[in-house]
This record gives structure tokens, sequence and C-alpha cells, in this order.
């Protein structure tokens, strides 16, 4: 058993692992620093927010805090409102409450039971790995512990390439729109705001600030110009080939091979959303059956339509949107952003690239980049993350998925794996690649409790 673990990361990853651990009946009281940072510890970025606009993309009955209890989340609901359904599309900040609400329970339960947990409301600094051991750094003090874990959610995004340094300085290109968007601003509205990104952060920027400002235009760009898809309102009936696609599937694992599997399957069923759904419990195994040329292949060709897919929008959310095409305050393109460079009345010129070459250039009062998931952490700017690439301790996954790991989170260097060193969510998406939703995280979570407990 190891009996002081140090987890790194104050957003729903963590905090998963923290209750996961405090859950468990052990002969021993463990020592646990969580490393969870400033603001509220457990929400993260993904439910700091506070707008009603904001839904979980999936149901409230699959969303408990527990892999043993997928439900919680649903009877934490019901006890002020009876009247929610399990096929409820719920704000994500009801989900942030629910975390906070399941943390400060596992804390008190650590304080009946003897176990000595330490909140520190600061980041770990650095961390060095040892056989036997390792150290985590902050603020000038260096803790030894059995075992670290890494649950640091989404790393921070980085402007895209073309956007000059004049521009990130005019404030008018946001980067990180989540802290954007939850601070104030005085100035007026703008009239015309350009959105790099069509996924599930542009749709809840654009629903959000279509709401504050209602006389602004928005155009959203992607290469393909497609939003997500749309959860229907009714459940659909499961797939019912069972095994059967994913063995075949996993028989000839080859991005070719599969796409038309899948349209077969989808074609039969008369549900393409079921299909989808049914392959979850098998996608880990799927992905680490393809080789690296094949994984590449379907980052370049099959990716941006596999995530349109699996991630859908509620459909308010899917009916917002519309709604705002209907209205002519939002126009879609299909386009990749060539440059933006602050023009002479203040504004920023956006060069946009359509199919075909075709340029058009755009005059944005403001650019806001809703890219979603950054998970390269050899360019990442994350203070930590740098440093263990840098020191070599651990490695970028070479696709830019996180990092190279074991199936099992533990964390590989160049010769070898770390046996106290691991990760959690984001990060092992390279191993993984469904690794960010909470159904996977609280199972990573219970698995990686099982091992810290067992001292392997």
């Amino acid at each position: 058993m190891f009996r002081r673990v140090a987890i790194i990361g104050g957003g729903a990853a963590g905090a998963s692992l923290l209750s996961e651990l405090l859950d468990r009946q052990v002969a021993q009281p463990m020592h646990l620093d969580w490393y969870a940072g400033p603001g509220n510890a457990g929400r993260g970025v993904a439910y700091a927010t506070r707008s009603n606009l904001h839904l979980l993309n999936v149901r409230a009955a699959t969303m408990g805090m527990y892999a043993h209890r997928p439900g919680g989340f649903l009877e934490y609901l019901r006890r002020d409102n009876p009247d929610i359904a399990g096929t409820d599309f719920v704000p994500r900040r009801l989900y942030g409450d629910y975390l906070e609400e399941e943390t400060a329970q596992a804390l008190a339960r650590a304080r009946t039971n003897g176990h000595d947990v330490h909140v520190v409301p600061f980041a770990a600094e650095a961390v060095v790995p040892e056989r036997d051991a390792v150290t985590v750094l902050h603020s000038g003090v260096e803790t030894r512990v059995d075992a670290a874990v890494l649950a640091l959610g989404t790393l921070p995004a980085r402007p895209q390439a073309g956007v000059s340094a004049a521009a990130l300085d005019s404030g008018r290109y946001v980067v990180e729109p989540w802290q954007w968007l939850s601070a104030d601003h005085d100035e007026p509205p703008p009239r015309q705001v350009v959105l790099v990104g069509l996924g599930l952060t542009s749709v809840d920027v654009l629903l959000e600030l279509a709401n504050r400002w209602p006389e602004t235009q928005f155009v959203a760009i992607s290469r393909h110009g497609r939003l997500p898809e749309a959860h229907q309102q009714r459940i659909a009936a499961p797939f019912e080939d069972g095994d059967t696609l994913p063995e075949a599937m996993l028989d000839a694992p080859e991005i070719r091979t599969w796409l038309p599997l899948l349209r077969e399957a989808c074609n039969q069923h008369g549900e393409w959303r079921s299909v989808i759904d049914g392959l979850r419990p098998y996608t880990a195994s799927l992905w680490r059956a393809l080789s690296q040329q094949e994984r590449a292949r379907f980052l370049r060709h099959a990716r941006w339509a596999w995530e349109r897919a699996r991630h859908r929008m509620a459909p308010q959310v899917d009916a917002g949107i519309a709604a705002l095409v209907q209205q002519g305050r939002l126009r879609i393109a299909a386009a990749r952003m060539r440059s933006a460079e602050p023009a002479a009345d203040g504004r920023l010129s956006v060069e946009l690239v359509h199919a075909g070459q075709l340029i058009e250039n755009v005059q944005a009062d403001l650019v806001i980049q809703a890219t979603g998931l950054e998970t390269d952490v050899g360019q990442t700017t994350h203070p930590l993350v740098r440093q263990l690439v840098t020191n070599g301790h651990i490695l970028p996954d070479p696709l830019g998925l996180g990092c190279q790991a074991e199936p099992d989170g533990r964390l590989r260097y160049d010769g070898g794996t770390w046996s106290r060193l691991f990760a959690l969510g984001g990060l092992l998406r390279g191993t993984l690649w469904e690794s960010i939703a909470m159904p996977e995280i609280r199972q990573q979570a219970r698995q990686l409790t099982d091992r810290l407990l067992d001292g392997k």
C-alpha cells in the first residue's frame, strides 16, 4: 500500500481519485496531499461555469462521481427537484456543485477515519520521480511521497499559427475562452465576433455571448464547417449486435476497414447514435489495436467525424444554435484562419482560407479561439509539464495526445516505466483515446485506487 500519495490537479479527475481513495476501507490511515491550486477544488475548468446556458452533453442518469454508483448525480439533483428525469441535460454548474459536495463529504469521512488529507491551494511546481519515491516541490517546500498522480485536465491553449503578437497584445484575440468569459468586461458590445472552432466549447461560447450581446453578429469556422451532432430527445434502442462489431474491427485494425464496417452497422440498425454509443466500452481496446500509422491516419481523416458524432450537443443547445443561424446572426463556414493582425481602425483583420484557396478578409472586433482540449505536452506552456518533459521524466505521445503511458496510468520515461508516477484523465488520451469524460475518468480512478492501495 502506498500510504502517502500526492494528487496533482484540482479538477474533476483529481476530486474523483481523492474521493475514491477516501471511500475505501483500509487497514492503515493514509496521508494524501491534494495540490488543488486556487479556486474551488473539484470543479476545474469544465464545471466552473455559472451559466445556465452551458449544459452537460450527456444525460444526468450516467454522471455519478463513483463507478459503483453512476446514478449518484441524479440522486443529488432529485433532492431539490424530484421532477428531474435521468434523460435530462442539466446545467454544468449543477454538476460542479455536486462535485464540491461529494468532495467535502469525502474530506469529512477522512477526518472521521483518521486519514491525514492536506488540501494545498497551490499548484505543484516540480515533480521528481525516483525508483522508491516521488518528490513534489511547491513554494520552496519539498515533500517526499510514495506515489504521485498527475490529474491535470486540459493544458493551457496555445494561439494558432498566424496570430501575430500584436493581435494578442491588443486583447481582441482570446486564447482561453473560459477564463475570458468568467471575467468582467466593460467594453461596448462588439459588432462582429469570429470563433475559431466548431466543437462543444464553441457552441457554449456562442450561446453565452449571443445572449449577452443581442445585436452582435458571429462567424464560426472549422476545417469542415460542421457542428457537433445532436442527441435525440428520446433514447434510442441499444445496438443489438453486442460484441460482433468490435470483434470484427479488432480482427482488422485499419481505418479503411473500420469505416465500411461502421457504415454497414449504422444502416442495419437505423440509428447511428446507438452504434457509436455501443462502441464506448471497447474504445480503449480498439485504439490500442491500431498501429501508430493507423492512429495518425485516423487523426488526419476521421477524427473530426468521430468527435462530432461521439461528443454531441444537448437538444436545447442544438435548437439555440439553429435559432442563431435562422436569425442571420451566425454564419458557419468551412475555412481555416491564415492570419489575424490589428487593422487601422483598431479591430482585427482576419484572413480566412476556404476550400479551393478562396480567401476572405473579415474585420472582427473580437476573435475567440475555441478549438477544444489541448493535450500536446511536448509544446505546452504548463510549467509542471514542461519541467517533467525537459528533465526527461515523462515522454510526449508522438501524436501530441498527452504522455506515453501504460493502460493502467503508469507513465513512461526513456528506458522504462515509473512504478510510482501515474496520470489520470486527458494526459492518457494517446494510450486510451477516450479519457476525458466522467464515465471514463471515474473508472480510471477506481482502477488506479486499486493499484495505489495494492502498492505495486
